[in-house]
């Protein structure tokens, strides 16, 4: 018997990426996935990949319209929701505040706090009717940028610590009938993107060079992780049967970025 037989869950952001990942192995769990996605190329792949075990919905997460369509056709496809995944977001590829035209700063600012925490709320508040009738839990994806300094620039990383606060209070607020919790992840291979108000929409974290020898070299555990590596602990969280009593609750999945002291500041050796 799979973790997730039977259970229903909504991806935001589910065409690409860790997105795209969690579709697989939810699939693999016995999961039935409905997707929100934007963009036409991440949906044409989803659909080639997976068919019709997918549903894909075409829509902005910054939308609660669309929010709500997605909602709807899951529910009409499958009879209900089991799991909102919030895994949508943009990045700011480590722009620093001195680097950004003051001019920049508010159009940047608004595109990418819509993306990756409104986007998350607008989600949540539209599956929340269903998840009542099912018991179900939300799920958001966060970062290591939720927790420590240098996991993006200041945009993206006041948009990760947001989300922790976010878990915290939905938590707090939906007990006892739905539980919220999340994952941070740390640097991925992943093809996350950048904003639109900065000229960066077109470019892809993974592409970034010299990238993953960076994330290697200041990790404990020294690697680069894929986005099939971050998917286990969505599986749990989405399984009542399995994590029951976890709410408010943030697994990190960084490679040790936690204790990241011991082997590079404090130059601890190598084992």
């Amino acid at each position: 018997m799979n973790w997730l037989d039977d259970r229903v869950a909504l991806i935001t952001g589910g065409g690409s990426g860790l997105g795209s990942a969690l579709v697989e192995r939810f699939l693999r769990e016995g999961a039935r996935v409905t997707v929100l996605e934007r963009s036409e190329d991440n949906a044409a792949t989803l659909k080639g990949e997976f068919g019709k075990e997918v549903e894909i919905v075409m829509g902005d997460v910054t939308r609660y319209e669309d929010n709500l369509k997605a909602v709807a056709r899951a529910v009409d496809r499958f009879g209900k929701i089991d799991t909102f995944i919030a895994n949508a977001g943009v990045f700011d590829f480590f722009k620093s505040l001195i680097s950004f035209p003051g001019e920049e700063i508010s159009s940047a600012f608004d595109e990418l706090f819509a993306i990756n925490v409104k986007g998350g709320l607008l989600g949540a508040r539209a599956a929340v009717p269903e998840l009542l009738k099912t018991r179900g839990n939300i799920i958001f994806t966060v970062s290591n940028a939720g927790f420590y300094a240098g996991g993006g620039g200041p945009l993206y990383t006041a948009s990760k610590h947001a989300l922790v606060g976010v878990i915290r209070q939905l938590a707090h607020e939906l007990a006892p009938k739905i539980r919220v919790n999340g994952v941070a992840p740390g640097a991925m291979q992943t093809g996350l993107s950048g904003l639109h108000a900065d000229g960066s929409s077109g470019r892809s974290l993974k592409d970034s060079f010299g990238f993953s020898e960076r994330v290697v070299s200041s990790t404990p555990l020294r690697l680069c992780s894929t986005p099939e590596q971050n998917c286990a602990p969505y599986v749990l969280l989405a399984s009542n049967e399995n994590s029951s009593p976890i709410t408010g609750t943030i697994i990190n999945t960084d490679g040790g970025l936690g204790v990241r002291g011991l082997a590079t500041v404090c130059g601890g050796d190598e084992l």
